[in-house]
């Protein structure tokens, strides 16, 4: 499939809609069969927290997880259809999405098996995406020209900064961080998919601009073959768009760790192929501030013994201020647009 494409020479643009599309649909065609055999094989479905909130017991119980493995899925058959998986940036993105799955899938499996909340601790999970990251980053830097390996892109100033040696603990608390904030995410149906389906979207068409002449038409540094990451990302948006049709309220299916911790971490290490972190912070600003309120739950907790927030991650304390679930949805995917939308005025 490989040398077909490098024969036929068919625009990365070309392949990246078909990407989509043939993600989308064999979500759609797939998604009841997994479903099912996810129902079959987990009788209690995923594990609510009590800790949560009360409305979510009633609600969410016994609806089954890993429907991360119908975005992965999906998502890879059409990676390895329409992308050149001989590019080094295409193999290492589709390794980090299928390595933190796993890792997600085994969290999810000891869930549903033991029925708890909490599997793997902390510290296992942080070694998994501690090493599967290091050695992305290591790949991503060897592979991408020495004028570019160790900068970073400061979007709008039109200007970057070399890290040197500091460049791959940046990079590898990006790709860390981007896959624990999508997995705070995930916690209202269809939250996080939704919010993917933007950053994934943007970040499609900032890897075909970073991997063509068109880079130092908007000031960017110019990637050689990371445009390749542009299907990836299609690739990904459409599963996430035919998996949100399962995870919109109500809910048939849950992401879980399967698919928030993978895709993530996908996310993080496209950033850091395309050298744009900046904008992903941007892009997925609404990773960020989940992700923050968190951090700034436990301080204060710590610090005062009181709570901040009613409840973190943040959707939560909303959800106790009596927004409705899909209210908080829907302004947090509005909010993530109008970021996308910021971000995008940095090829102004």
């Amino acid at each position: 499939m490989i040398l077909f494409w490098q024969t036929m020479e068919i625009p990365v643009l070309i392949r990246a809609g078909a990407a989509f599309l043939t993600a989308l649909i064999l979500s759609l065609i797939f998604g009841n069969a997994v479903i099912s055999l996810l129902r079959h094989h987990q009788h209690h479905g995923q594990p609510i927290r009590t800790d949560g909130p009360q409305s979510h017991l009633a609600t969410k119980q016994g609806t089954p997880t890993m429907g991360g493995l119908l975005i992965l899925g999906t998502a890879a058959v059409s990676i390895l259809l329409f992308a050149n998986i001989s590019y080094h940036f295409v193999w290492v993105s589709l390794l980090v999405m299928l390595i933190y799955g796993a890792a997600g899938f085994i969290d999810d499996y000891i869930k549903v098996t033991k029925e708890t909340p909490n599997a793997l601790t902390a510290k296992a999970k942080l070694f998994i995406q501690f090493m599967t990251a290091v050695a992305a980053v290591t790949i991503i830097t060897a592979a991408t020209p020495n004028a570019a390996d160790t900068i970073l892109s400061i979007p709008y100033f039109k200007t970057v900064f070399n890290l040197s040696w500091l460049y791959i603990p940046f990079a590898v608390i990006v790709i860390s961080g981007a896959s624990n904030g999508v997995n705070l995410s995930d916690g209202l149906d269809g939250l996080a998919a939704g919010l993917l389906i933007l950053a994934f979207a943007f970040f499609s068409i900032i890897a075909f601009i970073v991997g063509s002449p068109l880079a130092e038409n908007f000031s960017f540094v110019y990637i050689p073959r990371c445009a390749e990451i542009s299907v990836v990302c299609a690739a990904v948006a459409g599963s996430c768009l035919g998996f949100l049709w399962f995870n919109a309220p109500k809910a048939k299916v849950f992401m879980g760790d399967t698919g928030s911790l993978a895709l993530g971490a996908l996310l993080g290490t496209v950033a850091v192929i395309v050298k744009q972190e900046v904008l992903l912070a941007i892009a997925g600003g609404m990773f960020v501030i989940e992700t923050l309120s968190v951090m700034i739950q436990v301080f204060w907790y710590k610090k005062t013994g009181k709570r901040f927030f009613k409840m973190a991650p943040i959707h939560h304390h909303f959800e106790q201020l009596g927004w409705k679930e899909t209210t908080v949805v829907l302004r947090f995917w509005l909010a993530g647009f109008i970021l996308t939308l910021i971000a995008f005025a940095a090829l102004l």
